[in-house]
């Protein structure tokens, strides 16, 4: 049988070098987001909002009975969906602290509760999109780096949990070419270029690297990898930035 995968926030740079990479190892892709253009490389698209996935009841058994119909099966699960909402300890606003842990965290321990006896049936993985952010992080990240840090919590409890029957790992990208990223750099490529500079490998990572690492925390060749969190920063998190 075809072996199936599903990937929370498919259309953005990271979820669609997920799609392209897993469709091209041969995988049925399963894409989520909640834009609404269904992406090049996924074989079956849900429009899918993940906060209101965690904030309502109503919608969650919707959604249920479509995940009921259309994905009977399952073997790798991608917690890849993330939002990003900027604000110190000052500015913070409770709305936007729990938009963020239910899409960053709630929507990653739902989904995997839900689809965790499709899972174990197969002895399948799931995969967590964590950040450098759940180690190292900057000004006004308050909510998405502790955001980030609980999800690599999650990722290790639950591979203790689930010990013999799903593998749990996270991957924690530091800056990654996305679009999201030069938005966040108000697309200012001087400041991309410092950006690239202050990494050891003298470039940011790329979406197909992090998708090739997912590729390998998928299949059995590495079934020893367990409650693992792999950084992928090029070094940076070895850099003392000082005066």
């Amino acid at each position: 049988m075809q072996k199936k995968v599903l990937i929370t926030g498919v259309l953005g740079g990271i979820g669609s070098g997920l799609a392209k990479a897993f469709k091209e190892h041969g995988y049925f892709v399963i894409g989520l987001d909640i834009k609404e253009t269904p992406p090049e490389f996924c074989d079956l698209f849900l429009n899918f909002d993940l906060n209101q996935y965690c904030a309502n009841t109503t919608y969650r058994i919707q959604m249920h009975e479509l995940f009921n119909q259309r994905v009977p099966h399952l073997d790798v699960l991608i917690n890849n969906a993330a939002v990003q909402i900027l604000g110190s300890l000052e500015e913070v606003q409770l709305d936007d602290w729990n938009q963020t842990f239910n899409v960053n965290l709630t929507g990653p321990l739902l989904l995997s509760q839900f689809f965790l006896t499709r899972l174990e049936k197969v002895k399948g993985s799931i995969i967590n999109i964590a950040s450098i952010h759940e180690q190292l992080t900057k000004k006004r990240f308050v909510a998405y780096a502790t955001s980030k840090s609980a999800l690599v919590g999650l990722t290790k409890s639950m591979s203790v949990d689930l010990q013999g029957k799903v593998r749990v790992n996270s991957i924690s990208p530091a800056a990654i070419d996305t679009p999201m990223l030069h938005e966040g750099f108000d697309n200012d490529s001087t400041k991309v270029q410092k950006l690239n500079e202050l990494h050891p490998s003298q470039r940011i990572g790329k979406p197909a690297e992090v998708s090739k690492l997912a590729l390998l925390l998928a299949e059995d060749g590495l079934g020893f990898i367990n409650g693992t969190n792999i950084q992928i920063d090029g070094g940076i998190s070895n850099v003392l930035m000082d005066l």
